[in-house]
């Protein structure tokens, strides 16, 4: 069975008839289909009021109908109008619909969730810093004294030597030939000497028995003289030969760590070719530039003779690497250089620390640090708490209402990363340390205390890391 569309006007019937509202009847799909029976409508009443005004309306009444043509042209440009004008209509309705009041529960933006952290209120500790670099207590270069083709390397790179330990073999063969060779000019000359000395001995009886003249004996004894002096030349030689034979082997001069050999085996070595580095690094030393305003302070104690030092020996130094760790033995200071660097302002001073597990070597990064102030009751935050509006510095508090006030603070040392607030803060306060960037003056916020931080009881010093002073 074919099912029977409803007509145009049976869908527009109704809602003439019914009474309804006018939003309702320009639904999407109602005012779709009456608009377009509209058109149809509006097409023929212009087509008949164009019929009835023409002047050939006299053939038309005749031909009675319109050409089907003109009429389905005139038909299509309505329809296409009214249809886009019904579109827009209903889009309008829809959006008047899902409009919501202005100041309703459901247009209010969600309170916002910041972190927080209590105030805390404890005894620090004031710390001067400087950066420094580790130095071997001994550095000694290894330089051959002779010269040659390397042989042999007797260590491997980067280990612990003993002093005397052997560590580089150069060829020895044309200085043993040397020490051969000098050998037996020595023995030619004592052989000499000793013919010499022959002679004048009997020289000596013949001219107290008035045989030989005065100048013959002279000869004789300044000729055996002589010889005497070639053979002293001639150990001298052989004794030279000798230490240039034994310098084709290099030893460690001290106990320290050898470095990466400079020299390859096979290389052709001289005086000024260095071979190696080694590095006496327990104890090691570590220069560090100090202001002259921080030498002053410390002069007193520094330039104290040894009762003095016994009785109020100088604070202690602390090292800290390169990747934030404290190193595990305090230093003391070493020596202080005999004059400032006059386009600094800074003395160059030294500190030893203990290292038996060779774990520091020279050249590291070296930050060393030492205590010289305590600070009573200081109130500490979190570093990103503070922010800076206009070049000032502000901070979040949250009140017991869970309100914002931007409140004024006076920023102090920073320690680790927490920052002391000298004026601004009271104890216990809750300041925003996450989420400043979300909040106003006044807003009303959730706040979440940060993980890992109870709230102190009053008077507990809190644990942290040791402040420095920022001048």
């Amino acid at each position: 069975m074919v099912k029977n569309n409803p007509s145009d006007a049976e869908l527009a019937e109704p809602a003439i008839r019914k009474p309804c509202r006018f939003v309702d009847l320009l639904t999407p799909r109602r005012s779709t289909r009456f608009l377009a029976l509209l058109a149809r409508r509006s097409s023929e009443c212009i087509v008949g009021l164009v019929s009835s005004s023409c002047k050939f309306s006299p053939v038309l009444r005749r031909n009675r109908a319109l050409d089907l043509r003109e009429r389905w042209l005139v038909w299509r440009i309505l329809s296409r109008t009214l249809g886009s004008l019904a579109l827009l209509v209903s889009i309008a309705v829809m959006s008047c619909k899902s409009r919501v009041v202005s100041g309703s529960p459901a247009s209010a933006p969600p309170i916002p969730i910041v972190t927080v952290a209590m105030v805390v209120q404890k005894d620090v500790p004031i710390y001067e810093e400087s950066v420094g670099t580790t130095v071997g207590f001994v550095n000694a270069d290894i330089l051959p004294k002779v010269s040659g083709y390397l042989l042999k390397q007797n260590y491997q790179d980067g280990s612990r030597v003993r002093q005397g330990q052997l560590l580089f073999e150069i060829d020895p063969r044309q200085y043993q030939a040397a020490l051969d060779q000098e050998l037996g000019n020595l023995a030619q000359a004592q052989a000499q000497l000793k013919q010499h000395q022959l002679t004048l001995a009997r020289y000596t009886k013949l001219f107290k028995a008035a045989v030989i003249p005065q100048q013959t004996f002279d000869d004789a004894t300044q000729t055996t003289r002589a010889n005497a002096a070639q053979v002293e030349a001639d150990e001298a030689a052989v004794e030279s030969a000798k230490l240039n034979l034994q310098w084709t082997k290099v030893y460690s001069p001290i106990d320290g760590v050898a470095g990466i050999a400079r020299a390859q085996v096979g290389d052709l070595v001289g005086t000024s070719s260095l071979l190696t580095t080694v590095s006496q690094v327990d104890p090691i030393k570590v220069s560090f530039p100090v202001s002259e305003k921080l030498y002053l302070h410390f002069a007193g104690q520094i330039n104290a003779g040894e009762d003095a030092k016994a009785k109020s020996p100088p604070p202690p130094i602390e090292l800290v690497l390169d990747n934030g760790s404290v190193y595990s033995y305090p230093g003391r200071l070493y020596s202080v250089n005999r004059q400032a660097d006059v386009q600094t302002g800074t003395i160059m001073m030294q500190a030893t620390f203990p290292n038996p597990e060779n774990i520091l070597r020279p050249g590291m990064y070296a930050k060393v640090r030492a205590k010289t102030d305590l600070q009573h009751n200081a109130l500490l935050v979190p570093q990103t708490a503070v922010s800076s509006i206009q070049g000032q510095d502000v901070v979040a508090v949250v009140g017991a209402d869970d309100k914002v006030t931007l409140r004024p603070v006076t920023p102090g040392i920073k320690t680790g990363s927490l920052w002391v607030i000298d004026e601004g803060l009271k104890p216990e306060e809750r300041v925003v340390a996450d989420g400043a960037q979300k909040i106003q003056e006044g807003m009303e916020v959730k706040p979440v205390l940060a993980t890992g931080q109870t709230p102190p009881m009053s008077g507990t010093p809190a644990a942290g890391p040791n402040p420095v002073r920022q001048e």
